[in-house]
């Protein structure tokens, strides 16, 4: 295929959000209000976050999403193209497509409480012309699961294109189980589980179910990620099962600002490593390091000013 971007990029695949993030003490109780210590109005989302970040990392990186019109979709993208993401907004010119998620991060934990209408209001998007296109100088894909009929046509293009596909597993949603069909690598989050699945694992061995239930659909490589604990893999090579784990930096108690898109950073710098060539383990290990320096800093991309002063 052409190579539009010299040695390569990246292709996210997914939602985008605006995100009005405040900082508080506490969260509020039933007919309480709080005052916030600070207010950030930008754009989120899984897909979005995550092509920001490997832009950041040096890779180029193109963000098939639906923003639609309006002076909410405005913010969102004109922060995307400050980012340096190039986008392809599949909803253009429709009103009231955009989610808004409002995020209450608690100050002293750094946790995180979101409410947000996610991908609803995006509806059945389809591409405007053959997906191939949107592939044009990929070396991965990355999708989030949302806008499923657009993720599921453009991975069906990137397998035989040889262009890896990973999936930022972080809920079941509709679609899922044909996605994961096609899906090369899986990282999960410690939410995801299969509808008939029971409550979130906690043995190791349960995880390693877990594993097993994800790759039966597809991919050859599959981790659930656990917050601070360690990341577990499920890994076939040469037609072996190989299982792992890559374990997190321990951070000092205090250490933790903000965990939102801690997750999106994660799949972001995966992606972005594997454009490089490296080994998904190895790639896992670099978003995992990634991940743990931002949940330093506020806000999903608040470290990458840190890394570009650094």
């Amino acid at each position: 295929m052409r190579t539009a971007w010299g040695s390569g990029g990246l292709v996210c695949c997914g939602l985008t959000t605006l995100d009005v993030q405040q900082t508080v003490e506490a969260l509020p109780g039933p007919d309480e209000k709080v005052v916030a210590e600070d207010l950030d109005v930008t754009f989120g989302g899984p897909a979005a976050n995550a092509a920001a970040v490997a832009v950041a990392l040096g890779v180029p990186t193109r963000l098939v999403t639906a923003l639609g019109a309006g002076p909410l979709a405005d913010v969102a993208r004109a922060g995307l193209v400050e980012a340096g993401v190039e986008v392809v907004d599949l909803a253009a010119g429709r009103h009231g497509v955009l989610p808004v998620s409002t995020v209450l991060v608690t100050r002293a934990t750094g946790a995180r409480a979101v409410a947000s209408v996610n991908g609803a209001r995006a509806g059945e998007v389809v591409a405007d012309g053959p997906v191939d296109a949107l592939l044009d100088g990929a070396g991965a894909l990355l999708v989030d699961g949302h806008l499923p009929g657009v993720a599921t046509a453009i991975a069906g293009a990137a397998r035989p294109a040889g262009v890896p596909v990973l999936l930022d597993g972080g809920s079941w949603k509709p679609g899922t189980e044909a996605l994961l069909g096609l899906v090369d690598l899986a990282v999960l989050s410690a939410d995801f589980r299969p509808p008939s699945a029971p409550a979130a694992p906690a043995r190791p061995e349960d995880v390693d179910a877990l594993l097993d239930a994800v790759a039966a659909h597809g991919p050859h490589f599959v981790a659930r990620s656990a917050g601070a604990g360690a990341v577990r893999v499920r890994e076939v090579r040469a037609s072996s099962v190989h299982r792992t784990s890559v374990r997190p930096a321990h951070l000092l108690p205090g250490a933790v600002v903000d965990t939102l898109g801690a997750g999106d950073v994660l799949h972001g710098a995966m992606a972005a490593a594997l454009v490089r060539g490296a080994t998904p383990l190895v790639a896992l290990a670099e978003g995992v390091r990634c991940a743990t320096l931002s949940v330093e800093h506020r806000g999903a991309r608040g470290w990458l000013a840190a890394l570009r002063a650094g």
